[in-house]
């Protein structure tokens, strides 16, 4: 009897260690693919799914990278909605509302919010430290010639807001394909993304608040 619990073990303990062994040549792989990676753009697929929808929520939309920490989304075509990040400030417009949100993420109350965007940022990590110091890595598969690592926000800060990242992986070039976010609520975010363009030359003005004089502005994180 404990001949056989011994060999159970010692399989089930091997079997572990290769998927651990797996799931870090993964990341170095992924790490190694991106090291030069400074600027990106791509086509985008958002589908958000609601606990109180039947049917999921589509929009078109296109994405613009500039390492660290400069990002916009545009969602709708023409854009209905703008996403304008540059490092602690972050602006969310609505074109046809003439309408903006603006977020200050500079100060000691905002730190849930700060950490929750770090998340956003997933699929362009710098070096492995930062990721281990954001994430515990739940599991790693691979289905349909992608990888998909699982990955739990150490912040319980940002666990107020999102509870699981998903990362999708080329198998051949380790290329970022798509996130998705599963929110507290249950609700989920998936973006995929298409036709994606690594080292662009971009404006930096795209990463200027996309908004004139006649935009009403609001701070929902001083109301």
């Amino acid at each position: 009897m404990l001949g056989r619990l011994g060999v159970c073990l010692f399989v089930l303990s091997s079997a572990l260690a290769g998927r651990a062994a797996d799931t870090n040549a993964v990341i170095d792989h992924w790490l190694a693919a991106q090291a030069n990676l400074k600027t990106w753009t791509a086509d985008a697929t958002q589908t958000r799914t609601l606990k109180t929808l039947a049917q999921p929520l589509t929009a078109k939309g296109r994405v613009w990278f500039t390492a660290p920490d400069r990002f916009r989304w545009e969602l709708g075509q023409p854009a209905q909605t703008i996403a304008v990040r540059r490092g602690d400030q972050m602006w969310i417009s609505y074109p046809r509302l003439k309408r903006a949100e603006h977020y200050d993420l500079s100060g000691g109350k905002t730190g849930q919010w700060r950490d929750a965007l770090g998340l956003l940022e997933a699929g362009f990590p710098q070096n492995r430290q930062q990721i281990d110091k954001q994430f515990k890595i739940a599991s790693l598969t691979a289905t349909n010639d992608v990888w998909t690592l699982a990955l739990k926000p150490k912040s319980e800060l940002a666990q107020k807001f999102i509870t699981e990242v998903g990362v999708t992986l080329s198998t051949n070039s380790f290329a970022l394909s798509g996130t998705e976010l599963t929110f507290a609520d249950g609700s989920r975010m998936r973006n995929d993304f298409s036709n994606a363009v690594p080292n662009p030359t971009i404006d930096d003005s795209l990463f200027n608040p996309p908004m004139d004089s006649t935009y009403k502005v609001t701070e929902p994180l001083k109301e």
